[in-house]
């Protein structure tokens, strides 16, 4: 599939080594998700590393000082923009608009990691916890802050938070509002590690690069595995890890790392 990138309006999108780094680009207003076309941008690199077999790995990070601010509060308080009308009309704003971003990150097949380098707040937050890793730096921050405006997690983050830290600290999370540092988020497990933020980047495309050096389609069916391991019954699942693994085994991929992993037993 052809690896021509595509064009993004608020975001930039790069390629090496098959490592794909979604920046979102809106650092004038924080990076937010909505009054912007960020969820668009996405949208389209979700789509696009799917159909692009050169991509191992998405990285989805902030430029400036912030990873996300979530929504737009100007707008929120003017009832402008993606919160202006009534009820059906707002809720039809939301499934149209942002509620298909985590669809989007959910069917994403190669892994993909949220360099955060900075607040990660409210619809930030959440987008941050639609990936599959996330590294922080010391800079960063993280809120579930929608009850502190009187509106609730509509993006779907009632969804992946607790399945992240577990229901009991979703919800202090969630009903409080309250705003974590990093390396709080690091000891309840919202993130990987915390690193200084002149070395995310390094440490980042290091984690990428180990993961991209994995033979690419297993490491998709792996990411596949590990989504629908939670909603299914073990048989069924058992059932689906034998398909799966005869696939493994007829790709010329195996043959390579068996002989990779044979001649690296002979040198020892």
């Amino acid at each position: 599939m052809s690896e021509t990138l595509p064009t993004l309006t608020d975001a930039r999108l790069d390629l090496e080594e098959g490592v794909a780094t979604l920046t979102l680009d809106r650092h004038d207003v924080r990076n937010a998700l909505t009054g912007t076309r960020l969820v668009d941008d996405i949208l389209a690199t979700c789509d696009w590393v799917n159909r692009c077999e050169a991509v191992s790995v998405l990285v989805i990070t902030g430029a400036g000082s912030a990873f996300s601010a979530g929504g737009n509060v100007k707008d929120m308080a003017s009832r402008g923009g993606d919160f202006a009308g009534g009820v059906a009309e707002v809720a039809d704003r939301y499934r149209q608009g942002i509620q298909r971003m985590p669809l989007a990150l959910q069917g994403v097949e190669v892994p993909v990691i949220a360099a955060v380098n900075g607040p990660a707040i409210g619809a930030g937050f959440d987008l941050a916890n639609m990936a599959d890793l996330r590294l922080a730096s010391r800079k960063a921050k993280f809120g579930e802050t929608f009850l502190n405006l009187g509106i609730i997690p509509g993006d779907g983050g009632a969804w992946f938070l607790p399945r992240l830290v577990g229901y009991q600290r979703a919800c202090e999370l969630a009903f409080t509002g309250r705003v974590v540092e990093a390396e709080e988020a690091r000891e309840l497990g919202i993130v990987l590690e915390v690193v200084e933020p002149e070395a995310l980047a390094q440490r980042t495309a290091e984690l990428a690069a180990r993961i991209a050096a994995q033979p690419p389609k297993a490491t998709r069916l792996t990411k596949r595995l590990l989504k629908m391991g939670s909603r299914m019954e073990l048989p069924d699942f058992l059932d689906l890890c034998a398909v799966f693994q005869g696939m493994s085994h007829n790709e010329p991929e195996h043959l390579e790392a068996v002989q990779a992993m044979l001649e690296k037993m002979a040198r020892k």
